[in-house]
């Protein structure tokens, strides 16, 4: 059996807050406690929101929680050759068309159902010829096509639920490529898992629908399947995945007021959580 390697993945676009902290403690306890490695991985290809100030402090938390990571930390940015390697490839292969829709375009004419992730693409820009790539627009998967070219089913396996059909359709034509990222996060996280090695996905159940399209994207691209592992949330106080709207504080803030992050972390192992936020127990 393979070494274990697992990794955190978070967004510089802001600052970490508790929920952050609990699936980052997941993810290294996992690969520690099997003797396996623990990487950093910084998502930062949205060039709009990304900020070197929230880099600085993501280490800085995950230092203070007592998380030591394995390797040099991976940078998206430092990546879009290899998204566009994908990207081409799948062109090439008539697996993608551009799509100039807005989001209000969309919302006027899809008569799709909502699916995982919102509404499901309608499919307007589907089958356009002689499009004008001058104009602002995005790459979308043509899911029909994509599945077309298998004759078997696909499935992967999560440590809760067990042997999981994909059911990537329900998605419709997701984006490979936005307007404004070289590559959506479908396409990189699915190509980057595959470029570190990571053999366990340890990650939250909000993810969950989105591995479906994970595992059609590791089949077109001929990419290894990991084992997956969706955890529990924390939620806030209304029930809902805790966000930063809910208002918690940072792990920043907490550090600032002197909170021992070792004492949080070991807290968050045992399922003790402040006041006012859910404890998530698999």
């Amino acid at each position: 059996m393979s070494p274990v390697i697992t990794r955190f993945a978070p967004s510089p676009t802001g600052r970490l807050h508790m929920g952050h902290a609990f699936s980052a403690i997941a993810a290294h306890d996992f690969a520690r406690a099997r003797g396996g490695a623990f990487l950093l991985r910084i998502e930062d290809i949205d060039g709009t929101r990304s900020r070197a100030e929230h880099v600085e402090t993501i280490l800085a938390d995950l230092r203070w929680l007592g998380l030591e990571w394995d390797g040099d930390v991976l940078f998206q940015s430092a990546r879009l050759d290899a998204y566009q390697a994908a990207l081409d490839d799948l062109r090439e292969r008539g697996l993608i068309y551009p799509c100039f829709c807005t989001r209000a375009d969309i919302a006027a004419s899809a008569r799709a159902p909502h699916g995982p992730e919102g509404l499901v693409y309608p499919g307007t820009c589907r089958g356009l010829v002689g499009s004008d790539l001058t104009k602002p627009h995005c790459w979308r998967l043509d899911m029909g096509a994509a599945l077309d070219t298998f004759t078997s089913s696909l499935s992967f396996t999560d440590s809760r639920f067990g042997t999981i059909a994909a059911d990537p359709a329900a998605h419709g034509d997701v984006v490979l490529a936005r307007k404004d990222a070289p590559a959506s996060y479908h396409l990189a996280v699915t190509i980057d898992d595959a470029a570190q090695g990571v053999t366990d996905v340890v990650r939250g159940e909000d993810l969950l629908p989105a591995t479906h399209v994970h595992r059609l994207l590791q089949e077109l691209l001929g990419l290894p399947v990991p084992r997956y592992h969706h955890h529990r949330l924390l939620t806030g106080p209304d029930g809902e995945r805790l966000a930063k709207r809910h208002g918690a504080p940072t792990l920043a803030a907490l550090r600032e007021t002197g909170v021992d992050g070792r004492a949080l972390a070991d807290a968050l192992r045992r399922g003790e959580v402040p006041v006012g936020i859910g404890a998530a127990k698999d």
